[in-house]
């Protein structure tokens, strides 16, 4: 009788634990006030908009700026082409570098939400900071008369610079979490929604790229034609409206809890294997330590399965006899759980295929450097209308805008039924594809420069500082192709870091793949300072010098080329070796 009571109690139990599952979420996410969340009332495609309005708005103000640096530095505050480009991708490099602060403070302390709020706020301060240094009469450097241009004067440029670098600090607590909060709105543990935020990732990097195109078209234009101060202006209000958008869609968002300190914990694991360096690593390895609950010991983080790489850091889980006799595993400096541990050994495997992403971003850099620098001496001019050379980047977006779609309406369909994957594509066969592509486009950038460079010398061009009449518009290929590695490799990138990444350190992995691009920002400097030293010896023009007419541009782009191809290869090595996590 009494086994029988058993079974019905267990039975009921069991009804329930479906019933629970069926309405909650069951990845541990909450609502505002850290109630488990319905899942018909929240989250899913039903909070996206707000979430890509506020990445639309953001990015239309982050590129409003960025897309035409370059020409406010040289044509404003009267620089030259290589400190202009050496300006720009510092501070671009700085953008993708800051990520890290708001990923920590994210993942550790105040969550997605709230890290997204206050950094906004610093984000809109510096767009109100930069206008004001292009209006007031004050802040604004004087104009060149004929040839002479007065530099700007030091309180000028530490106005403008301040605010360009609050823009920084601003845009780099959103970047790491928008995308993860946004995803965070799929609940991994049901399989429809699983599929459903692969497809997020597409839309949210094609909201992205509708702001850019309105930036690279009509907010470019505005500055060259109506002036800087409505320019950075514009911008500066849609990054109010993104504040606005975002706070809006708060009833309906899906929240995680921020699981503590990652870099504490990575931090504790090496004391811990370091402290345990004697003692043997047991064959079986669930004589480890790690908690009984059904939950892991880390706030908003499911547990991890052991893997066998890196045995030297499963020491830190080694129970030693003085733990066992006293029954204190309360000192996670001397005793971590195994989830613990597998997430280091999570970012370790990641690290080769996060390296390989460097050179790729240095080849993105070019389209806000190189390539602008390269349009302003082509022809501009359609009739009686001048282009902006920065104009030109919207043939990236055009092409970003074309291929997410198709990527995922069409290539992702076909590739489902050849590979039977539920996304088509593995992530790292998406970013091997872009990395591809890559190549190209430098060569294609390579090409155009020499035909440019031929046709200046056929007209007696070369010691002049003129545009030479070869149309801007052949420039589009190069933008094309960046396009489609952008789609296929940046993109590849957020589901990879995030997928990969543990449950607690979503937004330091999405800063992580932000890293990337900083690095790669930093590394173009770092090229273009090496060339130029070099190739201006003895008195040299070098291969990029203010008269771009008598440089060879061509040879840089032909570099990078190389560079792309060499990483490609390093890549495949990388891709074939790598272990997905496995989650418990």
């Amino acid at each position: 009788m009494g086994s029988h009571e058993e079974e019905r109690l267990l039975l009921e139990e069991g009804l329930v634990e479906n019933e629970r599952s069926e309405l909650y979420t069951g990845d541990g996410s909450v609502d505002i006030k850290g109630n488990p969340v319905l899942k018909r009332n929240t989250g899913n495609w039903r909070a996206c908009p707000f979430i890509l309005g506020t990445e639309c708005c953001e990015r239309l103000a982050y590129y409003g700026i960025a897309t035409n640096l370059v020409s406010y530095l040289t044509k404003k505050l009267h620089e030259g082409n290589v400190s202009a480009a050496r300006n720009v991708t510092t501070w671009q490099g700085t953008c993708y570098l800051t990520p890290l602060i708001g990923a920590v403070l994210a993942d550790a302390y105040w969550g997605r939400y709230w890290t997204i709020a206050v950094f906004s706020t610093i984000y809109f301060i510096g767009m109100c900071t930069l206008t004001l240094s292009a209006s007031v009469p004050a802040f604004k450097p004087a104009e060149c008369v004929d040839s002479i241009c007065p530099s700007a004067t030091p309180a000028q440029y530490a106005v403008f610079f301040f605010g360009l670098y609050l823009i920084a600090l601003g845009t780099g607590g959103i970047k790491p979490c928008v995308s993860s909060f946004g995803a965070d709105q799929f609940d991994d543990t049901d399989p429809e929604e699983r599929v459903k935020k692969g497809s997020f990732f597409n839309w949210f990097y094609f909201s992205i790229n509708i702001g850019a195109f309105v930036s690279s078209s009509l907010i470019v234009w505005i500055q060259d034609n109506a002036g800087w101060g409505l320019g950075f202006g514009i911008p500066a209000a849609f990054m109010a409206i993104a504040i606005i958008s975002f706070f809006s869609g708060t009833p309906l968002y899906r929240f995680q809890k921020p699981g503590g300190s990652p870099v504490t914990r990575m931090c504790q694991v090496l004391v811990a294997s370091f402290h345990k360096w004697s003692l043997a690593v047991p064959s079986d390895s669930s004589l480890l330590y790690e908690t009984s609950d059904k939950s892991s010991a880390i706030e908003g983080s499911r547990k991890l399965l052991h893997t066998d790489e890196l045995k030297c850091l499963d020491k830190a889980a080694v129970i030693s006899e003085v733990e066992s006799k006293t029954g204190d595993f309360s000192n996670h400096w001397k005793l971590c759980t195994v989830t613990q541990i597998e997430e280091l050994k999570i970012l370790i495997r990641m690290f080769p295929i996060w390296a390989t992403g460097i050179v790729f971003s240095a080849v993105y850099a070019q389209m806000s450097t190189m390539f602008v620098e390269q349009g302003m001496v082509m022809d501009t001019k359609i009739g009686s209308f001048t282009i902006p050379a920065a104009s030109l980047s919207t043939f990236d977006v055009i092409s970003v805008i074309f291929w997410v779609p198709v990527y995922d309406k069409v290539l992702v369909p076909i590739a489902r039924k050849l590979t039977g994957k539920e996304r088509g594509f593995s992530e790292l066969q998406r970013m091997g594809i872009g990395l591809f592509i890559s190549v190209f486009c430098m060569a294609s950038a390579a090409v155009v420069e020499i035909k440019r460079l031929n046709l200046a010398r056929e007209l007696g061009l070369v010691d002049e500082d003129v545009a030479v009449p070869l149309s801007i518009f052949w420039q589009i290929p190069q933008y094309f192709l960046l396009g489609a590695a952008e789609v296929f490799t940046f993109i590849g990138q957020l589901e990879f870091f995030y997928d990969q990444s543990p449950d607690a350190m979503r937004s330091l992995c999405s800063a992580l793949a932000l890293l990337t691009t900083s690095l790669g920002n930093y590394l173009s400097s770092f090229i273009l300072t090496v060339v130029t030293s070099i190739t201006t010896r003895g008195g040299k023009p070098g291969w990029i010098p203010d008269n771009l007419n008598k440089g060879h541009l061509d040879y840089f782009f032909w570099l990078l080329a190389g560079l792309s191809f060499f990483n490609m290869v390093i890549y495949i090595f990388c891709a074939k070796i790598f272990k997905s996590k496995k989650a418990s």
